[in-house]
Protein backbone atom coordinates (compact mmCIF):
# COMPACT_ATOMS: atom_id res chain seq x y z
CA UNK A 1 0.00 0.00 0.00
CA UNK A 2 1.20 3.37 -0.90
CA UNK A 3 1.71 5.67 2.09
CA UNK A 4 1.92 9.16 3.43
CA UNK A 5 -1.96 10.68 2.10
CA UNK A 6 -4.90 10.66 3.32
CA UNK A 7 -7.63 8.36 2.57
CA UNK A 8 -8.02 8.10 -1.25
CA UNK A 9 -11.36 6.95 -1.94
CA UNK A 10 -13.16 6.12 -5.63
CA UNK A 11 -16.89 7.05 -4.72
CA UNK A 12 -17.99 5.53 -7.97
CA UNK A 13 -17.09 2.85 -10.01
CA UNK A 14 -18.31 -0.49 -11.16
CA UNK A 15 -14.16 -2.40 -10.77
CA UNK A 16 -13.77 -5.49 -13.01
CA UNK A 17 -17.55 -5.07 -14.32
CA UNK A 18 -18.55 -6.27 -10.88
CA UNK A 19 -22.42 -5.89 -12.17
CA UNK A 20 -21.62 -9.15 -14.05
CA UNK A 21 -20.72 -11.71 -11.16
CA UNK A 22 -23.29 -14.67 -10.97
CA UNK A 23 -24.79 -14.87 -14.43
CA UNK A 24 -25.24 -17.99 -16.23
CA UNK A 25 -22.08 -18.77 -18.82
CA UNK A 26 -24.07 -18.78 -21.44
CA UNK A 27 -25.35 -15.42 -20.78
CA UNK A 28 -24.33 -13.03 -23.65
CA UNK A 29 -23.51 -10.09 -21.45
CA UNK A 30 -20.05 -11.90 -19.80
CA UNK A 31 -18.61 -12.58 -23.63
CA UNK A 32 -19.59 -8.68 -24.29
CA UNK A 33 -18.04 -7.21 -22.11
CA UNK A 34 -15.22 -9.77 -20.99
CA UNK A 35 -16.67 -11.17 -17.75
CA UNK A 36 -16.61 -10.45 -14.30
CA UNK A 37 -12.97 -9.31 -12.59
CA UNK A 38 -13.47 -7.84 -9.98
CA UNK A 39 -11.24 -9.70 -7.42
CA UNK A 40 -8.28 -8.21 -9.66
CA UNK A 41 -9.77 -4.94 -9.82
CA UNK A 42 -9.96 -4.85 -5.72
CA UNK A 43 -6.19 -5.93 -5.69
CA UNK A 44 -4.43 -3.47 -7.94
CA UNK A 45 -7.26 -0.55 -6.23
CA UNK A 46 -5.75 -2.23 -2.81
CA UNK A 47 -2.03 -2.21 -4.39
CA UNK A 48 -2.46 1.83 -5.62
CA UNK A 49 -3.18 2.50 -1.84
CA UNK A 50 -6.75 3.20 -2.13
CA UNK A 51 -8.26 3.61 1.15
CA UNK A 52 -12.17 2.66 -0.27
CA UNK A 53 -13.46 1.75 -3.39
CA UNK A 54 -17.57 1.61 -4.90
CA UNK A 55 -18.29 -1.55 -6.43
CA UNK A 56 -21.51 -0.44 -7.43
CA UNK A 57 -24.62 -2.74 -8.91
CA UNK A 58 -26.33 -1.52 -12.11
CA UNK A 59 -30.13 -1.91 -11.06
CA UNK A 60 -32.03 -1.44 -14.77
CA UNK A 61 -28.71 -3.67 -16.25
CA UNK A 62 -31.33 -6.30 -17.25
CA UNK A 63 -33.22 -3.79 -19.78
CA UNK A 64 -30.91 -1.44 -21.01
CA UNK A 65 -30.38 -1.02 -24.81
CA UNK A 66 -27.81 1.03 -26.60
CA UNK A 67 -30.13 4.39 -27.73
CA UNK A 68 -29.89 5.88 -30.87
CA UNK A 69 -27.24 8.51 -30.07
CA UNK A 70 -24.47 6.03 -28.82
CA UNK A 71 -25.62 6.25 -24.98
CA UNK A 72 -27.95 4.08 -23.33
CA UNK A 73 -31.80 3.46 -22.15
CA UNK A 74 -34.46 1.19 -21.07
CA UNK A 75 -35.03 -0.63 -24.06
CA UNK A 76 -37.93 -2.91 -23.03
CA UNK A 77 -40.12 -3.20 -19.29
CA UNK A 78 -38.83 -5.11 -16.40
CA UNK A 79 -40.35 -8.76 -16.65
CA UNK A 80 -42.57 -9.26 -13.05
CA UNK A 81 -39.36 -10.05 -10.24
CA UNK A 82 -36.95 -9.75 -12.47
CA UNK A 83 -35.36 -6.04 -11.24
CA UNK A 84 -35.24 -7.56 -7.38
CA UNK A 85 -33.77 -11.18 -8.75
CA UNK A 86 -30.89 -9.10 -10.67
CA UNK A 87 -30.04 -6.57 -8.00
CA UNK A 88 -29.98 -9.58 -5.25
CA UNK A 89 -27.68 -11.66 -7.67
CA UNK A 90 -25.35 -8.26 -8.01
CA UNK A 91 -24.96 -7.65 -4.51
CA UNK A 92 -24.62 -11.50 -3.62
CA UNK A 93 -21.73 -11.53 -6.17
CA UNK A 94 -20.11 -7.80 -4.44
CA UNK A 95 -20.68 -9.53 -0.67
CA UNK A 96 -19.00 -13.12 -1.81
CA UNK A 97 -16.06 -11.13 -3.70
CA UNK A 98 -15.31 -9.20 -0.64
CA UNK A 99 -15.54 -12.14 1.73
CA UNK A 100 -13.30 -14.25 -0.56
CA UNK A 101 -10.68 -11.38 -0.90
CA UNK A 102 -10.45 -10.39 3.10
CA UNK A 103 -12.09 -6.44 2.64
CA UNK A 104 -14.13 -5.10 4.89
CA UNK A 105 -17.54 -3.69 4.01
CA UNK A 106 -17.65 0.04 4.88
CA UNK A 107 -21.02 1.43 5.54
CA UNK A 108 -19.76 4.66 7.76
CA UNK A 109 -16.72 7.27 8.05
CA UNK A 110 -15.56 5.26 11.13
CA UNK A 111 -15.26 2.45 8.91
CA UNK A 112 -13.46 4.23 6.11
CA UNK A 113 -10.73 6.14 8.76
CA UNK A 114 -10.21 2.41 10.46
CA UNK A 115 -9.54 1.01 6.65
CA UNK A 116 -6.94 3.45 5.96
CA UNK A 117 -5.43 3.37 9.44
CA UNK A 118 -5.18 -0.60 9.41
CA UNK A 119 -3.44 0.45 5.29
CA UNK A 120 -6.55 -2.17 3.96
CA UNK A 121 -8.96 -1.15 1.41
CA UNK A 122 -12.66 -1.41 1.91
CA UNK A 123 -15.31 -2.24 -0.21
CA UNK A 124 -18.48 0.26 -0.57
CA UNK A 125 -21.37 -1.23 -1.89
CA UNK A 126 -23.38 1.11 -4.05
CA UNK A 127 -26.57 0.75 -5.76
CA UNK A 128 -26.65 2.87 -9.10
CA UNK A 129 -30.59 2.64 -9.82
CA UNK A 130 -33.64 2.39 -6.89
CA UNK A 131 -35.41 0.43 -10.03
CA UNK A 132 -35.08 -2.70 -7.55
CA UNK A 133 -37.63 -1.21 -4.88
CA UNK A 134 -40.45 -1.88 -7.11
CA UNK A 135 -42.59 1.04 -5.68
CA UNK A 136 -41.68 -1.16 -1.81
CA UNK A 137 -39.62 1.41 0.19
CA UNK A 138 -39.28 -1.15 2.95
CA UNK A 139 -36.38 -3.34 0.77
CA UNK A 140 -34.00 -0.43 1.44
CA UNK A 141 -33.17 -1.91 4.77
CA UNK A 142 -32.81 -5.30 3.38
CA UNK A 143 -29.87 -3.89 0.73
CA UNK A 144 -28.80 -1.80 3.45
CA UNK A 145 -28.25 -5.01 5.87
CA UNK A 146 -26.30 -6.68 2.70
CA UNK A 147 -24.06 -4.01 2.27
CA UNK A 148 -25.28 -1.25 0.44
CA UNK A 149 -24.02 2.22 2.09
CA UNK A 150 -25.45 4.90 -1.12
CA UNK A 151 -28.08 4.64 -3.63
CA UNK A 152 -28.20 6.12 -6.74
CA UNK A 153 -32.03 7.03 -6.77
CA UNK A 154 -32.02 6.93 -10.51
CA UNK A 155 -30.00 5.51 -13.71
CA UNK A 156 -30.37 5.39 -17.33
CA UNK A 157 -34.49 4.11 -17.02
CA UNK A 158 -37.42 6.33 -15.60
CA UNK A 159 -38.31 4.83 -12.54
CA UNK A 160 -40.71 5.43 -9.69
CA UNK A 161 -38.55 7.87 -8.43
CA UNK A 162 -37.85 10.66 -10.57
CA UNK A 163 -37.00 12.15 -13.60
CA UNK A 164 -33.44 11.28 -15.53
CA UNK A 165 -31.11 13.90 -17.23
CA UNK A 166 -30.98 11.28 -20.68
CA UNK A 167 -35.10 10.96 -20.88
CA UNK A 168 -37.77 13.68 -21.44
CA UNK A 169 -39.08 14.58 -17.75
CA UNK A 170 -41.94 12.19 -17.10
CA UNK A 171 -42.47 13.15 -13.02
CA UNK A 172 -41.96 16.97 -12.91
CA UNK A 173 -38.60 15.88 -10.38
CA UNK A 174 -38.91 13.97 -7.62
CA UNK A 175 -42.10 11.57 -7.04
CA UNK A 176 -44.37 11.45 -3.43
CA UNK A 177 -42.68 7.60 -3.78
CA UNK A 178 -39.02 9.05 -4.23
CA UNK A 179 -39.62 11.77 -1.07
CA UNK A 180 -40.34 8.33 1.03
CA UNK A 181 -36.73 6.91 -0.24
CA UNK A 182 -34.99 10.07 0.52
CA UNK A 183 -36.42 9.52 3.88
CA UNK A 184 -35.96 6.44 4.56
CA UNK A 185 -32.18 6.86 3.46
CA UNK A 186 -31.54 9.61 5.57
CA UNK A 187 -33.18 7.15 8.47
CA UNK A 188 -30.98 4.34 7.36
CA UNK A 189 -27.57 6.42 7.27
CA UNK A 190 -27.18 5.46 3.56
CA UNK A 191 -26.05 8.30 1.29
CA UNK A 192 -27.96 9.61 -1.43
CA UNK A 193 -26.48 9.78 -4.92
CA UNK A 194 -28.25 12.09 -7.46
CA UNK A 195 -26.11 11.24 -10.62
CA UNK A 196 -28.35 10.64 -13.35
CA UNK A 197 -31.04 12.77 -11.93
CA UNK A 198 -32.37 16.04 -13.33
CA UNK A 199 -32.15 19.54 -11.67
CA UNK A 200 -35.83 19.49 -10.82
CA UNK A 201 -35.78 15.85 -8.90
CA UNK A 202 -32.07 16.72 -7.15
CA UNK A 203 -34.08 20.10 -6.07
CA UNK A 204 -36.62 17.99 -4.43
CA UNK A 205 -34.76 15.89 -3.18
CA UNK A 206 -32.35 17.98 -1.32
CA UNK A 207 -35.32 19.96 0.03
CA UNK A 208 -36.68 16.44 1.64
CA UNK A 209 -33.36 15.28 2.90
CA UNK A 210 -32.34 16.45 5.98
CA UNK A 211 -28.49 15.08 5.20
CA UNK A 212 -26.41 16.32 2.62
CA UNK A 213 -26.24 14.26 -0.54
CA UNK A 214 -23.50 13.48 -3.47
CA UNK A 215 -23.27 13.74 -7.20
CA UNK A 216 -20.55 10.82 -7.59
CA UNK A 217 -20.04 10.98 -10.89
CA UNK A 218 -20.60 13.84 -13.41
CA UNK A 219 -18.94 17.38 -14.68
CA UNK A 220 -20.04 21.02 -15.01
CA UNK A 221 -21.03 21.50 -18.44
CA UNK A 222 -19.75 23.33 -21.47
CA UNK A 223 -21.59 25.78 -23.40
CA UNK A 224 -19.55 24.81 -26.70
CA UNK A 225 -20.03 21.06 -26.13
CA UNK A 226 -23.17 20.41 -24.01
CA UNK A 227 -24.07 16.88 -22.74
CA UNK A 228 -27.54 15.90 -20.93
CA UNK A 229 -25.09 13.69 -18.25
CA UNK A 230 -23.09 17.46 -17.42
CA UNK A 231 -24.27 19.99 -14.71
CA UNK A 232 -25.36 23.47 -15.11
CA UNK A 233 -23.07 25.69 -12.15
CA UNK A 234 -26.20 26.24 -10.45
CA UNK A 235 -27.03 22.53 -10.29
CA UNK A 236 -23.50 21.63 -8.55
CA UNK A 237 -23.73 24.58 -5.94
CA UNK A 238 -27.14 23.65 -5.11
CA UNK A 239 -25.21 20.21 -4.03
CA UNK A 240 -22.79 22.02 -2.22
CA UNK A 241 -24.27 25.05 -0.73
CA UNK A 242 -26.17 21.82 1.22
CA UNK A 243 -22.97 20.62 2.20
CA UNK A 244 -22.98 17.43 -0.44
CA UNK A 245 -20.01 16.22 -3.12
CA UNK A 246 -19.73 16.09 -7.00
CA UNK A 247 -17.83 13.35 -7.89
CA UNK A 248 -15.20 14.74 -10.77
CA UNK A 249 -15.97 11.88 -13.79
CA UNK A 250 -13.38 11.12 -15.80
CA UNK A 251 -14.90 10.35 -19.19
CA UNK A 252 -14.65 11.07 -22.74
CA UNK A 253 -18.09 13.14 -22.10
CA UNK A 254 -15.22 16.18 -21.02
CA UNK A 255 -12.17 14.95 -21.51
CA UNK A 256 -9.68 13.48 -24.17
CA UNK A 257 -6.59 13.13 -21.74
CA UNK A 258 -5.39 12.96 -17.92
CA UNK A 259 -4.67 16.45 -18.02
CA UNK A 260 -8.22 17.23 -19.72
CA UNK A 261 -9.40 15.68 -16.08
CA UNK A 262 -7.29 17.75 -13.71
CA UNK A 263 -8.28 20.69 -15.59
CA UNK A 264 -12.38 20.00 -15.01
CA UNK A 265 -11.02 18.85 -11.43
CA UNK A 266 -9.95 22.37 -11.10
CA UNK A 267 -13.18 23.59 -12.66
CA UNK A 268 -15.13 22.10 -10.49
CA UNK A 269 -12.99 23.55 -7.39
CA UNK A 270 -13.32 27.06 -8.34
CA UNK A 271 -17.45 27.06 -8.95
CA UNK A 272 -18.51 24.44 -5.58
CA UNK A 273 -15.44 24.97 -3.56
CA UNK A 274 -12.52 22.38 -2.23
CA UNK A 275 -14.53 20.74 0.04
CA UNK A 276 -17.21 19.53 -1.99
CA UNK A 277 -15.02 17.77 -4.49
CA UNK A 278 -14.58 14.17 -4.96
CA UNK A 279 -13.68 11.20 -7.25
CA UNK A 280 -16.03 9.28 -9.05
CA UNK A 281 -14.60 7.21 -11.75
CA UNK A 282 -17.27 5.08 -13.11
CA UNK A 283 -14.40 2.22 -13.85
CA UNK A 284 -15.03 -0.12 -15.90
CA UNK A 285 -18.47 1.29 -17.13
CA UNK A 286 -17.17 4.55 -18.31
CA UNK A 287 -17.14 6.35 -22.18
CA UNK A 288 -13.45 6.51 -23.58
CA UNK A 289 -11.95 6.76 -19.90
CA UNK A 290 -8.97 8.49 -19.91
CA UNK A 291 -8.71 7.10 -15.85
CA UNK A 292 -8.64 3.19 -16.55
CA UNK A 293 -6.75 1.85 -13.53
CA UNK A 294 -6.78 3.52 -9.73
CA UNK A 295 -2.81 3.79 -9.58
CA UNK A 296 -3.59 7.03 -11.91
CA UNK A 297 -4.88 8.75 -8.24
CA UNK A 298 -1.29 9.35 -7.73
CA UNK A 299 -1.20 10.50 -11.04
CA UNK A 300 -3.89 13.00 -10.41
CA UNK A 301 -2.43 13.74 -7.59
CA UNK A 302 0.79 15.25 -8.99
CA UNK A 303 -0.99 16.72 -11.41
CA UNK A 304 -3.15 18.88 -9.00
CA UNK A 305 -0.31 19.72 -6.91
CA UNK A 306 1.69 20.72 -10.03
CA UNK A 307 -1.01 23.41 -10.38
CA UNK A 308 -0.79 24.49 -7.09
CA UNK A 309 -3.16 22.77 -4.76
CA UNK A 310 -1.93 21.93 -1.44
CA UNK A 311 -1.20 18.31 -0.23
CA UNK A 312 -3.75 18.84 2.13
CA UNK A 313 -6.67 19.86 -0.87
CA UNK A 314 -5.48 17.15 -2.58
CA UNK A 315 -6.39 14.48 -0.02
CA UNK A 316 -9.41 16.12 0.91
CA UNK A 317 -10.31 15.80 -3.44
CA UNK A 318 -9.17 12.32 -3.40
CA UNK A 319 -10.84 10.99 -0.72
CA UNK A 320 -11.31 13.29 2.43
CA UNK A 321 -14.34 15.01 1.73
CA UNK A 322 -15.80 11.33 1.44
CA UNK A 323 -15.10 10.64 4.48
CA UNK A 324 -17.04 13.73 5.82
CA UNK A 325 -19.82 12.85 3.70
CA UNK A 326 -20.16 9.51 5.12
CA UNK A 327 -19.89 11.39 8.60
CA UNK A 328 -22.65 13.98 7.80
CA UNK A 329 -24.83 11.04 6.68
CA UNK A 330 -24.07 7.81 8.59
CA UNK A 331 -21.75 8.43 11.37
Amino acid sequence: MAAGHGPWIDVHAHPGRCFLAGLEPDHPLPTLLGGDASAGALRSARAAGLTAVSFATVADLAVLAPSPDGGLRAGRAFRPGEALADHERQLAGVRAMAQAEGATIAWTAGDLEAAHANGTTAVLVTCEGGDFLEGHVDRLAAAHAAGMSSLTLVHYRVNEIGDIQTEPPVHGGLTSFGKGVVEECNRLGVVIDCAHATYETTRDVLDASSVPVMISHSHLDHSNRPHPRLLSDHHAQVVAAAGGLVGAWPSGVTSATLDDFVEEILRLVEVIGVRHVAIGTDLDANFRPVLTQHDQFADVAALLAARGMSAGEVDQVLGGNVVDLFRAVAG
